[in-house]
């Protein structure tokens, strides 16, 4: 095991500059996942790491190391791809085996591993079918099996679970979990699923156009985004993001008034006319009629499209006359029709607010 660190790691391709000034450390032992939309870089610093890209500048240590020029084969990494990368001709055994066979390791060494990895990840009555053979999800624990077996100082795994079907996704989500706390090894993933990086890291590192945007612990970059585009990336529906102009101690959204908490004015100094956009969660928006004992804040939507969800109702509504789109969580089945217009409540304790320009958090400062 190793820690894994990167300086100020830059890539081009011809003109066109993938990734730029990418730096940090992940401690050993930790699970890091490297998210954010397609495009945005985090594949190109996987295969950096592991050795299939060069950094055009910068340095890359893993553990006290310098590799940046130490070929992929000497790295001590292992790596799963998305599309699993098997042997169609060989068995599951001898897929697992592989690496370590490249190695020259002792035969009876090489059985005794294939085994205990084969227990770990409820291949065992699978040693002897090949990949054709397997469903999706078993595939998928091969390969995973096959890099564990190479017992490397450094896993990297690039979006390994986007091939499977919901249910499976899950689950194979939560044995890559368990066995992480298992081994313990250093661990690298990439994926532009926000839930997987929700449930999966110990730190999340978003990424946007090549550029680090925010690092931290997943609940506290959701609690306090450092900018708009991580404020609606993390969060399934996002959040919602209205424009606004601070008036006379409100905030004008297109016509209608919201109050600018006494707080938020210390806080700030708001200039008169100020543009700025107001960030909510769709968790904290709530439907008047169905809380007439709390005092609210009153902002109406015309209701776009209905989705019931069991437990849940999101709702996707609009602005009256306005292209500005506003999503709403409601426990339980609600009834509303395309085109109804509805009156929000809104939780002003969970406003954020972000520069109209730059995009930074403005607040919580």
């Amino acid at each position: 095991m190793a820690k894994v660190r990167l300086e100020n790691i830059k890539r081009k391709f011809n003109n066109v500059t993938a990734v730029e000034d990418i730096t940090f450390e992940i401690p050993d032992g930790q699970f890091w996942v490297l998210v954010g939309p397609s495009g945005c870089g985090k594949s190109t610093i996987l295969r950096t790491i592991a050795g299939l890209e060069t950094a055009t500048s910068g340095n890359l240590y893993i553990g006290d190391l310098l590799v940046n020029n130490i070929p992929a084969r000497q790295r001590d990494v292992a790596m799963v791809f998305q599309n699993y990368a098997l042997y169609p001709h060989m068995t599951v055994a001898q897929n697992i085996a592989f690496g370590l066979q490249m190695r020259k390791v002792d035969a009876q060494v090489i059985q005794q591993r294939v085994e205990t990895v084969a227990r770990s990840l409820a291949l065992e009555h699978l040693l002897e079918r090949k990949p054709k053979q397997l469903s999706g999800g078993q595939q998928q624990r091969v390969a995973l099996g096959r890099a564990i077996a190479r017992e490397a100082q450094v896993f990297l795994l690039d979006e390994p679970l986007s091939n499977l079907d919901a249910q499976l996704r899950d689950d194979t989500r939560a044995e890559l979990k368990q066995l992480h706390h298992n081994l313990g090894i250093t661990t690298i993933y990439v994926t532009h699923d926000q839930v997987e990086a929700m449930t999966l890291a110990d730190r999340i590192v978003i990424l946007n156009r090549g550029r680090i945007q925010q690092i931290g612990e997943p609940q506290s970059v959701y609690a306090k985004p450092a900018n708009r585009m991580v404020a609606t990336f993390l969060g399934n529906p996002p959040m919602n993001i209205l424009p606004g102009k601070y008036k006379n101690g409100t905030f004008l959204v297109e016509s209608q008034v919201i109050p600018c908490p006494m707080r938020v004015r210390d806080a700030l100094r708001l200039a008169e006319g100020q543009v700025v956009d107001l960030g909510i969660r769709p968790e904290d928006l709530f439907i008047n009629e169905l809380q007439t004992n709390k005092e609210v804040t009153t902002l109406t939507v015309e209701v776009r499209l209905v989705e019931p969800l069991g437990r849940e109702t999101l709702i996707r509504a609009g602005l009256p006359s306005s292209s500005v789109q506003v999503n709403i969580q409601q426990a339980g089945a609600i009834r509303l029709c395309l085109g109804d217009r509805i009156s929000l409540g809104l939780d002003l304790e969970q406003l954020f607010i972000f520069d109209a320009t730059t995009g930074d958090r403005l607040y919580p400062c």
